[in-house]
């Protein structure tokens, strides 16, 4: 055992077993690199991390290993998840030196924690283009011992680019931004299967928000594309067809064979795309998708207390996917006579499509299947329920894949998002129940001094609730908040808009300086600063449009300039580099062209929260509860943008009226 048995996270604890002498991230761990002065080796990764998971087998295990590791450093893990500010500062140094990244991620550290040489997996034994591991410590040792200027000075110069490169650098914002980020995007399209770019394809969920705001606005190209994306992804195998829920990333082009760890940010986000889709265009199967994909994570991502998990393994019994993949003869004897069907349904083969097995698909048209089956639609779908069903019962008997227990605010605050504004879309009360135990959780349990903190995991035996660390970070705030907004505008509960409020104030008062800033002070040798939109919105793109949405609703002028500040402080990399930041063109698109939508509680604001309006902020209440609310008469609805109102309307279809005439050519 060592240090990281009194750790709570699952990625540590994973590793309090080695024979490495690990310390978590902390005083303890530097002050004994600058008294021995020895360099630190530190290991960053997360616990449904499938090649952390080869690297400990292969090196953190072995005992001759990790006693060079002891002797020559001091060896650090860190959990990515947990603290997100160190990953994404010796990740950038990680970039610089290599020009790459990715997990596990291994750096080597003078004391100070300046970064001067890394990588990500090596192997134990040498292979082509990959130096064993114990090779590359004995290099590292060696250049320590006996080239100890050489280290210091590239120390020095690597932290000096780092320090330059995570400076924003603003300029005004172009007129034809979005016509230019657009342009952008579509030169990534994979025409053929959708998304952006080839293999491994991520489904870069916030490109896809930003692009189906486009499809709402009018744009038909958009649209198109949006669609293929959400068609094919739903018929890959990177959608699990039987329990529900999107894999982490296709290892291929074509969706077909994913990366199978789950984790809570990408259901979340699509989960909001799919039945936002289901909005526009009207098919089942957009609704469906969004509806299972929530149903996975309320039946296997969630806590006692509603609290939301973060993330489900790739592997099960030290095998990649063996959870969740099926051979031709497994389905035939679990479904008997309708094996067949099933089969096709499926796109089964006896010579499977991956390793001799089958990652289940649904490419095969359902019109044809439910043809030859003779059935009507309804019926059609209720067997197909079944089916899904009977292999679902049959695969929880399997060893199952560890599930990351522990609880992030801001992802918890993306999937409160989704389960509100989805429950809100589709009239579904039991996904807003959902929300409102969530947000109670996470407000008692996770606010503490007026912030949020970043991750909270139960005590197992402990007669406590649980433990919960002391970070936290912008994004915890902003994405929490959107997700409180949301909540707010599915029922009208003043309640959690004052929370968002509260968060928002906390954002001014702690991570506004001259700019927004991620992280608080944390003793890094450069300040954590990723604008950068990965499978989730960075903080400051959350934070950005957090503040617009509420500067509208709270008359706050103050507000909506820093929230611009934080779109402007990257103006000269949104157009050129769109898909690097579609949140925070999203948040841009909010603050320039959004509105707000005030009108007393009635029926009208019941069948107003039915519709999918995602430039409008949606503010319902008593007389005066919000600035935006004051002196407007019951039963009327008031559009407002940019401080001016349209002339008040008594009647859904009269609204739609002035929607389209705010947004020419939208599909409301």
């Amino acid at each position: 055992m060592n240090r990281l048995s009194l750790e709570t996270s699952p990625y540590l604890l994973q590793h309090a077993h080695n024979p490495v002498d690990w310390y978590p991230w902390g005083a303890e761990a530097f002050a004994k690199a600058k008294a021995e002065d020895k360099p630190i080796f530190l290991s960053v990764g997360y616990a449904t991390c499938h090649w952390c998971h080869v690297m400990e087998r292969e090196s953190f295990e072995n005992p001759e290993t990790a006693a060079f590791l002891n002797a020559h450093f001091v060896p650090i893990k860190v959990d990515r998840e947990e603290l997100p500010d160190v990953d994404q500062v010796y990740m950038s140094a990680l970039q610089a030196m290599t020009g790459s990244g990715g997990w596990p991620m291994n750096m080597f550290l003078l004391p100070d924690l300046r970064p001067f040489y890394g990588g990500t997996y090596w192997p134990a034994q040498d292979r082509p283009n990959f130096p064993a591991f114990v090779r590359v410590l004995a290099g590292v040792a060696q250049a320590w011992a006996t080239q100890k200027n050489q280290v210091l000075e590239n120390a020095e110069q690597l932290t000096a680019h780092l320090q330059s490169a995570l400076r924003p650098r603003a300029a005004a914002l172009s007129t034809d931004l979005h016509m230019v980020a657009l342009a952008g995007l579509s030169k990534a399209f994979d025409l053929s299967y959708g998304g952006f770019g080839g293999a491994p394809k991520f489904p870069q969920s916030p490109a896809l928000l930003y692009l189906l705001v486009q499809a709402w606005r009018g744009d038909e190209t958009i649209a198109k594309h949006l669609q293929l994306t959400l068609d094919r992804m739903a018929e890959g195998g990177i959608y699990d067809q039987v329990g529900g829920g999107f894999h982490r990333y296709a290892v291929d082009g074509i969706w077909r064979v994913p990366h199978f760890e789950k984790m809570l940010y990408d259901n979340a986000q699509l989960a909001r795309v799919y039945a936002g889709a289901y909005q526009l265009f009207k098919h089942e199967r957009y609704r469906q998708v969004a509806t299972q994909t929530l149903e996975y994570v309320l039946r296997e991502m969630t806590g006692p207390d509603g609290e939301f998990f973060s993330a489900q393994d790739a592997d099960s019994e030290g095998v990649e996917g063996k959870f969740y993949v099926w051979s031709e003869a497994e389905l035939r004897a679990v479904l008997g006579q309708e094996a067949e069907a099933a089969i096709k349904l499926f796109g089964a083969t006896q010579a499977g499509n991956w390793e001799g097995l089958n990652v289940l698909e649904r490419r095969f048209p359902d019109q044809t299947l439910r043809q030859r089956l003779g059935l009507g639609e309804t019926e059609y779908q209720a067997w197909v329920n079944d089916i899904r069903t009977k292999l679902y019962d049959v695969r929880k008997q399997r060893v199952w894949p560890l599930t990351d227990d522990k609880v992030l605010a801001d992802w918890n605050g993306l999937m409160l998002r989704a389960l509100a504004e989805v429950g809100r879309v589709l009239g579904l009360p039991r996904y807003l129940e959902a929300a409102r135990r969530n947000a109670h959780f996470v407000l008692d349990t996770m606010l503490k001094e007026g912030l949020l903190r970043h991750s909270w995991r139960a005590v197992r035996g402990s007669t406590g609730r649980g433990q919960l660390k002391p970070q936290a970070y912008l994004s915890d705030q902003a994405n929490y908040g959107l997700g409180l907004v949301e909540l707010y505008q599915a029922t009208g509960e003043l309640e959690w808009l004052e929370a968002a409020r509260g968060l928002v104030e906390g954002i001014l008062q702690h991570f506004h300086q001259e700019s927004l800033q991620d992280a608080l002070d944390s003793g890094l040798p450069v300040k954590a600063k990723d604008a950068y939109d990965g499978p989730y919105p960075s903080g400051n793109a959350a934070a950005a449009e957090l503040l617009f949405r509420l500067a509208a609703l709270y008359e706050r002028p103050d507000w909506h300039q820093v929230a611009l500040s934080a779109v402007e402080a990257y103006a000269q990399s949104l157009g050129r580099n769109a898909l690097a930041f579609p949140a925070l063109l999203l948040a841009h698109q909010v603050g320039s062209e959004g509105s707000e939508l005030a009108l007393l509680e009635g029926d009208l604001a019941s069948e107003v929260r039915r519709q999918f309006l995602p430039l409008t902020t949606l503010a319902t209440g008593p007389q005066g509860a919000l600035p935006v609310l004051s002196n407007r008469k019951p039963g009327l609805a008031y559009l407002c943008r940019r401080g001016a109102c349209r002339l008040p309307v008594d009647g859904w279809e009269a609204l739609r009226a002035e929607v389209r005439y705010i947004y020419p050519g939208s599909l409301v």
